[in-house]
């Protein structure tokens, strides 16, 4: 009866995919522009994002939302899944890569040879700064003041490893698509 059956696909399992599809595009509406700009998402479907947000008619969301369920039919929705997990935290690499962070940020803090150590380690990274971010967390904490620093201190190590495995990390993100 059909040539191939591997390419056969019941009419369910089309409607689930394409109801699955749409979800997929409504996550994108509770995003903000800017992080959706960061997706990568074709022109047209990004605009189509974009004016669901400005719609407040019941009737024309419904219509919006089965436009954009369309457009996600053209696009592969892989990337795009990867992105809104990494955003949910379901990523476990990067879950690790943030623990790794913090327990670098805590030896920094606890102890100034860290900062010798993670300088070898991280030659890129800017002394100065992380040695100021440092003193400056120190004193918050002695002072029970709100965690201006201690997060500012995050961000910098954060950024300082993301540089150092950045080659690395689009190389194998590379091999798996």
């Amino acid at each position: 009866m059909f040539e191939n059956e591997d390419e056969w696909v019941s009419k369910t399992r089309m409607k689930k995919q394409m109801n699955d599809l749409q979800d997929l595009g409504m996550a994108l509406t509770k995003l903000s522009t800017d992080t959706l700009k960061k997706i990568g998402l074709s022109e047209e479907l990004f605009e189509a994002v974009q004016a669901y947000k400005k719609i407040t008619s019941n009737g024309a969301l419904k219509r919006q939302a089965q436009f954009i369920g369309r457009l996600m039919r053209d696009t592969d929705p892989e990337p795009i899944e990867q992105f809104l997990a990494k955003l949910r935290g379901d990523n476990a690499a990067h879950n690790a890569f943030l623990q790794r962070v913090e327990q670098a940020r805590e030896r920094l803090i606890a102890n100034d040879d860290a900062l010798t150590a993670f300088i070898s380690d991280h030659p890129h990274a800017d002394a100065g700064k992380l040695r100021t971010l440092i003193r400056n967390t120190r004193k918050e904490q002695e002072q029970n003041k709100p965690p201006k620093n201690f997060r500012a201190l995050f961000q910098e190590v954060k950024t300082v490893m993301e540089d150092k495995q950045g080659g690395g990390a689009d190389l194998a993100e590379e091999g798996e698509v």
